[in-house]
């Protein structure tokens, strides 16, 4: 079970900084008692948390209703960041715009007010990051 915790929106500003600058994270879900890892690109920083999007056609997003709970990975610089967390979906228009307005490759693809495009935010995030020459450190958003 994932522990409540604060949200913190410098928190969540630092994960979403390690993984833009990472360039891609994977994206850990679950479908029955399989575990499913895919590569993700989108982190943003929208009203103090941070979001990720994809589609409601996709089979993550049908795993993450199913089972909200995943993991991040992202490596960078000889540092990786593991963070656990719940994503929650968020139907709200303004929240896909900033996501389609700050990753304007996505708006061939997507559109703010389609019935496909979902963006979902980090809940209950604990973030790690570790290496092989520093003790980890982690945090709670």
């Amino acid at each position: 079970m994932i522990e409540k915790t604060t949200p913190n929106p410098e928190n969540a500003l630092r994960a979403r900084q390690f993984l833009k600058a990472a360039g891609f994270y994977e994206l850990a879900t679950v479908e029955g008692d399989q575990p499913r890892v895919r590569i993700f690109g989108t982190a943003e920083f929208f009203e103090g948390k941070l979001y990720i999007q994809t589609g409601k056609v996709k089979n993550v997003y049908k795993q993450l209703v199913a089972n909200p709970k995943a993991e991040i990975v992202a490596f960078k610089d000889g540092e990786w960041i593991r963070i656990t967390c719940e994503l929650v979906p968020d139907e709200r228009i303004e929240a896909k715009q900033d996501m389609l307005d700050k990753n304007p490759e996505l708006q061939g693809m997507y559109k703010a007010d389609d019935d496909n495009t979902i963006v979902l935010y980090l809940q209950n995030a604990h973030a790690t990051i570790s290496s092989f020459t520093h003790e980890p450190v982690s945090f709670e958003f």
